[in-house]
C-alpha cells in the first residue's frame, strides 16, 4: 500500500447505499461477460443489471472505483447537488493503483460504465424514504464529465519532477439521487477504510459489504446457503465444491482483518450454508450524522 493509500485508510468512514449493498451489482472479475445480472431477493421481487451497448458489466476495478466516489462524496459533505471534483491522478493514488497510461484508461471506463449500466428495480431495491420498492430504473452515476487542463496549465507541469507522468485530467462527477436520497435518510452502511484495503480479494471486499449490511439490520451472525450467496455476490461457480475454493482465500482475509469472528460451512442434509459470526467494532464509524 502506498503512503497516499496509508492516509486515505485513516480517513472517515466510507457510507454506502444499504439498498444497493444487499443487491448484485458487480462482477467479481473483469471479463468481458456481457450478459444481464438477474436476482430474486428473499423478500420478493426481481432485480437486473443490464450493461451499455457495446460495453461489459462493471467489474472489480469499478467496485473500487464506485467505493471511492463514494467516501468522496462524505468527505464533500454530501453536496446537495451530489457534485465531487477531482483528478484522475489524485484518485488512482488514493486507491493504491499505479499511475499510468493503462490505468487512466481503466478509470475513464470505469466511469463510464458506472454512468451507463442501468440497475433495474421490480419491488427489489428499497427506497428508505418513502419505505417501499422501487419499480423503475437508474444508473449510480447521473453524470460524468472528464476535461484535460488547459494547455497552460500542462507546460507547468515540467516544473514539478514528481508529477511530470501524471496525467492532468479533472473529472466532475454526479453521485445518482437515488443513492443519495437512502443516504439522507441514513439507510446506509458503513465501512471502515483501512479494513477495505487490507482487503486484496475483491470478494473479501464484497463479503465485507455484504457482512455490514447485516449488521446494519441488526444480526450478530449471518446465515446464508452457498447457492443464494453465490447469486447475490455475485459468482459464476455453482459447484458446492467450486464456491469453497472460490471463498476460502476471502474468509481468510475477512478473518485475520478482524471483520468475522468465525466463518463456518457445513452441509444440512442437501444443502450446504454458511454462517458468518460477525466481530464487534473496535471503534465508531462515523454515518451521514456522525453514528452508525
Amino acid at each position: 500500500m502506498n503512503v497516499a493509500a496509508r492516509n486515505r485508510a485513516s480517513a472517515r468512514a466510507i457510507v454506502l447505499d444499504r439498498s444497493l449493498e444487499a443487491l448484485p451489482f458487480f462482477r467479481l472479475s473483469d471479463s468481458a461477460d456481457d450478459s444481464a445480472i438477474t436476482y430474486s431477493p428473499p423478500a420478493g421481487g426481481r432485480w437486473r443489471v443490464l450493461p451499455s451497448p457495446g460495453d461489459r458489466l462493471p467489474g472489480t476495478f469499478d467496485q473500487d472505483i464506485y467505493v471511492e466516489l463514494l467516501r468522496r462524496y462524505h468527505e464533500a459533505g454530501f453536496p446537495a447537488d451530489g457534485c465531487i471534483t477531482f483528478t484522475l491522478h489524485a484518485f488512482l493514488r488514493a486507491i493504491g493503483r499505479r499511475v499510468d497510461g493503462r490505468t487512466y484508461e481503466q478509470l475513464r471506463g470505469g466511469l463510464a460504465r458506472l454512468h451507463r449500466t442501468t440497475a433495474e428495480s421490480t419491488g427489489a431495491y428499497l427506497v428508505a424514504g418513502d419505505n417501499s420498492p422501487l419499480d423503475g430504473s437508474f444508473t449510480l452515476l447521473s453524470a460524468v464529465a472528464i476535461d484535460r487542463r488547459r494547455l497552460t496549465d500542462r507546460e507547468q507541469l515540467s516544473f514539478f519532477p514528481a508529477l511530470e507522468s501524471a496525467e492532468p485530467g479533472e473529472a466532475k462527477v454526479t453521485i445518482s439521487p437515488v443513492l443519495r436520497a437512502n443516504i439522507a435518510a441514513n439507510h446506509i452502511i458503513s465501512l471502515s477504510p483501512s479494513h477495505y484495503l487490507a482487503l486484496s480479494s475483491p470478494v473479501a471486499r464484497r463479503l465485507y459489504r455484504l457482512l455490514e449490511v447485516a449488521r446494519a439490520e441488526g444480526q450478530l451472525t449471518w446465515r446464508a446457503t452457498l447457492e443464494s450467496l453465490a447469486e447475490q455476490l455475485p459468482l459464476a461457480q455453482r459447484f458446492p465444491s467450486h464456491l469453497q475454493r472460490v471463498l476460502q482465500p476471502a474468509h481468510e482475509m475477512l478473518l485475520a482483518a478482524g471483520i468475522a469472528r468465525d466463518i463456518r460451512i457445513k452441509q444440512i442434509k442437501r444443502e450446504w450454508t454458511v454462517d458468518y459470526i460477525i466481530a464487534g467494532r473496535a471503534g465508531t464509524l462515523s454515518g451521514r450524522d456522525g453514528t452508525h
